[in-house]
């Protein structure tokens, strides 16, 4: 592993809210000339989780992405507080996004998901052994939940349907997992 070849002279916090913190770093560069670095720290672990039946088939969600001013479809995500356990925040995510609750977990991987700018860290589960009940979104979440075979999903991500980053790796390595 490499050394840090980045100096941190001061570090100013610039905006907080409940999910992000968004800093100004003033740096000597790896050239050693002054600069300044924009740092968003998050306050979750962002979580994805894959859903998958006996059948062969999963459930995605889809909602408006305000950032994006766009829908987005996508696997059932969200954070999961830092300190706590990132699977048990992944199952209350599977439960509250799609009323699934899963008997076998796995973990399929880390993931940042832009470190140029943050520090972002984020995990994928596989989750199996499946049995549906009732959903219980948050207030800041109008769900649609769609039910489609994992064949069907890797074709959304292959044709530009699904453009969400954690969704895309989690669906491409599911689908090398399955030897798809």
């Amino acid at each position: 592993m490499e050394g840090n070849p980045w100096k941190t002279k001061e570090i100013k916090e610039i905006y907080q809210n409940p999910w992000i913190k968004v800093e100004e770093h003033d740096v000597i560069n790896p050239a050693g000339n002054l600069g300044i670095y924009g740092k968003v720290q998050f306050k979750n672990k962002a979580l994805g989780i894959i859903p998958l039946d006996t059948d062969g088939y999963t459930w995605i969600v889809g909602q408006y992405r305000y950032p994006l001013d766009e829908y987005s479809w996508e696997i059932p995500m969200g954070g999961g507080p830092i300190g706590v356990d990132i699977l048990e925040s992944a199952k209350r995510e599977l439960k509250e996004e799609t009323g699934l609750t899963a008997k076998k977990w796995t973990e399929v991987m880390r993931i940042h998901t832009s470190n140029s700018v943050t520090d972002e860290e984020g995990f994928v589960f596989l989750a199996e052994d499946l049995t549906e009940g009732l959903t219980a979104f948050e207030e800041t979440e109008v769900l649609k939940i769609k039910k489609l075979p994992f064949k069907d999903l890797l074709g959304m991500v292959m044709n530009g349907e699904i453009t969400d980053g954690i969704s895309i790796a989690g669906i491409l390595k599911v689908a090398r997992i399955l030897g798809l």
